[in-house]
């Protein structure tokens, strides 16, 4: 068995909450060690959509996600973390003395003082609509239900399905990628933000879109390979269109996994915390990021990045509660490494 890992946190995710937090410990001069089952560092930004563009990041106007995270790694060098990846935690113990014990998969043992739950939305799976042949076209022959590399689509016909911010923007994106992309929806108002769909819009007024509302994608034909989609209206009409890929966009079912195990009070799978500092029900057991839930919680980067922050504030009290931290400004102290 190997050496076991001693830290002052461990971090449980390393998508761009986890890894911000790795930051602000830095500058506590706390030791983090960052656990995901994912094989890199970045979560959703890496695995799912590292192409995608993000216009809601404090100083970036836009930034694709895989840069947003290649930024995050470059700002946290300093302070030298460690990471196992590919492997995900699945059990823990508190000792007598308020320290822990992580266990993953492959029987990493992980000895931390305080414990920062940055899973984001857990382990995930695609939300499926009803469309009769779905699954036959899924594994490369046609049916997409993540856009992990627009190059992918270069040149090509597609028909997105969906009326959330990923429908929205990848919409939005891929209209300069694509030959040709038609985006359906069932209803004619779009649930994600509404400057995506205003672009949307102007996009299907200047012809580079097509723009099908109150409607479904109903059927897929093909032999080996996706060729055309039926559209059904919501009154009962349809019409066949060729195609070269479907991407239906429905959202991810969130499912907590192991964590859920764990003791931590839990609320419509999502762990409960204290805002003034992140804690859950276990004293030296933080949640930050999409994860947790508290009233008034917006699952949105930059909100899980303020609670990296105060979370690492509360993780330092736990481990050093005879020690006075007074808060001094990145812009006079620069950012100490360890």
């Amino acid at each position: 068995m190997s050496t076991p890992i001693s830290t002052d946190i461990c971090i449980v995710g390393a998508g761009p909450v986890g890894l911000f937090a790795v930051f602000e410990a830095g500058l506590l001069k706390l030791r983090c060690h960052v656990v995901d089952a994912l094989p890199q560092p970045g979560g959703q930004l890496s695995e799912i959509y590292p192409k995608k563009p993000i216009y809601d990041i404090p100083g970036f106007p836009e930034v694709l996600a895989g840069d947003l995270v290649d930024n995050l790694m470059k700002q946290i060098e300093p302070f030298h973390p460690t990471f196992t990846l590919g492997e995900r935690v699945e059990k823990f113990e508190k000792l007598d003395d308020g320290s822990f014990k992580l266990y993953t998969t492959d029987g990493t043992e992980i000895q931390c003082k305080a414990v920062a739950i940055a899973g984001g939305l857990g382990s995930f799976e695609p939300r499926k609509p009803a469309v009769e042949n779905l699954e036959r076209f899924e594994g490369g022959k046609g049916v997409h239900y993540m856009v992990r590399d627009p190059e992918h689509f270069r040149d090509k016909r597609i028909v997105i399905a969906g009326g959330g911010d990923s429908a929205l923007d990848w919409t939005n994106f891929l209209a300069n990628v694509a030959a040709d992309v038609t985006l359906v929806h069932r209803g004619t108002t779009f649930r994600g933000a509404a400057d995506s769909a205003e672009k949307v819009q102007k996009l299907h007024e200047a012809g580079k879109i097509k723009l099908v509302l109150s409607s479904n994608v109903t059927h897929l034909h093909g032999d080996d390979q996706l060729e055309q989609v039926t559209i059904t209206a919501n009154a009962g009409d349809s019409n066949t269109v060729a195609l070269d890929h479907f991407i239906p966009l429905f959202g991810l079912t969130p499912k907590l996994g192991p964590i859920g195990e764990w003791g931590l009070d839990i609320e419509d799978d999502a762990v409960k915390v204290n805002t003034l500092d992140y804690s859950t029900s276990l004293p030296g057991v933080f949640a930050i990021g999409d994860i947790n839930t508290y009233p008034g919680k917006l699952k949105l980067i930059l909100c899980g990045f303020h609670e990296a922050a105060l979370m690492c504030q509360g993780a330092f009290k736990y481990i050093f509660p005879d020690k006075k931290y007074t808060l001094k400004y990145t812009t006079v102290n620069g950012a100490p490494s360890l």
